[in-house]
């Protein structure tokens, strides 16, 4: 299977799909989460997240060390990644943009490369409306590019709409297609 990318909007059914994914395989499961509980209603979402979850499957709860959770995982295990998107964000508020976008492209490599299959969670922010302040810029520019490089990395891409997933074309795949 290789490397799955799962992205859509909030509430998509983009988490469900991909335990789904990862279920079906005949594997054990590494969950590496990237939420943290700040605040009660965000406690409530991680405690319903984990309910969602086999039981027999291994949680890492890993906020900020993408790359070293990825490695560590055993690589004939099938990896779940949930989020990218709040990965993003923790590190974007423990560091630099353009550090962030290189550990991100950086763990997209080495997902990409894992013997095991590897799914990665990750939200589409880059088609609503333009964030009214820099920081929110920031953040949906480095989550697109992040989510481009895992794309890019991935054997298939799928984005998950009203609980519906559509498979991505590969864009150099389209160009040559309809450059002939």
């Amino acid at each position: 299977m290789g490397l799955v990318l799962v992205t859509g909007g909030a509430r998509s059914g983009k988490s469900a799909l991909a335990v789904r994914i990862a279920a079906a395989q005949e594997r054990p499961v590494a969950f590496v989460a990237t939420a943290q509980a700040g605040d009660a209603e965000m406690a409530a979402r991680i405690a319903r997240h984990r309910a969602e979850r086999p039981p027999g499957w291994r949680t890492v709860e890993e906020p900020l060390a993408l790359r070293r959770a990825i490695a560590a995982t055993p690589a004939g295990d099938c990896l779940l990644i949930d989020c990218l998107s709040l990965w993003a964000a923790n590190a974007l508020a423990a560091g630099a943009a353009d550090a962030v976008e290189e550990a991100g492209c950086e763990a997209a490599v080495l997902a990409a490369r894992r013997a095991g299959p590897t799914v990665a969670v990750t939200n589409e922010v880059g088609m609503g409306v333009v964030p009214a302040t820099p920081l929110g810029r920031r953040y949906r520019d480095v989550l697109g590019r992040v989510n481009a490089a895992w794309a890019a990395g991935a054997d298939q891409a799928l984005l998950v709409v009203c609980g519906r997933a559509l498979v991505l074309s590969d864009a150099a795949a389209v160009v040559r297609a309809l450059g002939r």
